[in-house]
């Protein structure tokens, strides 16, 4: 299989040969063979592992995003992505930087959540 993980302004991996896929979605660990039909699964963060047809482990702790298998590539595309081998590490990276949100982020969504009731409300008048 081909893997390709994207962030929002760059490419942060591109492998070939790859045998594996172990992704987290929210309703558990979710495996690719090369043989696997189609298919597209919402990822939650965790950690995203993959093997090399050589045999080599490799592991990416994800933000939450989504993949989509067509043929024999995959497309992971993501906000945030951290490489490593150290599984320890990259789950504490997980629980640090992306299931805690930035005061900045907080308040962004806040923002983003008002708007959003504020036309919902003006939408409900408006059919009145």
């Amino acid at each position: 299989m081909n893997l390709k993980i994207l962030l929002p302004f760059q490419v942060f991996a591109e492998e070939t040969g790859v045998s594996r896929i172990v992704a987290e979605t929210r309703e558990g660990s979710f495996g690719l063979l090369p043989g696997r039909l189609d298919c597209v699964a919402a990822l939650i963060p965790g950690i995203l592992s993959y093997e090399a047809e050589s045999g080599e482990e490799f592991f990416v702790a994800v933000n939450e995003g989504i993949l989509v298998k067509t043929g024999p590539d995959v497309l992971v595309s993501v906000r945030r992505a951290i490489g490593g081998t150290d599984l320890d590490k990259l789950r504490e990276a997980v629980e640090q930087e992306f299931l805690t949100l930035d005061g900045h982020e907080q308040s962004v969504l806040a923002a983003m959540a008002k708007i959003e009731s504020g036309f919902i409300h003006r939408m409900a008048e408006f059919q009145l």
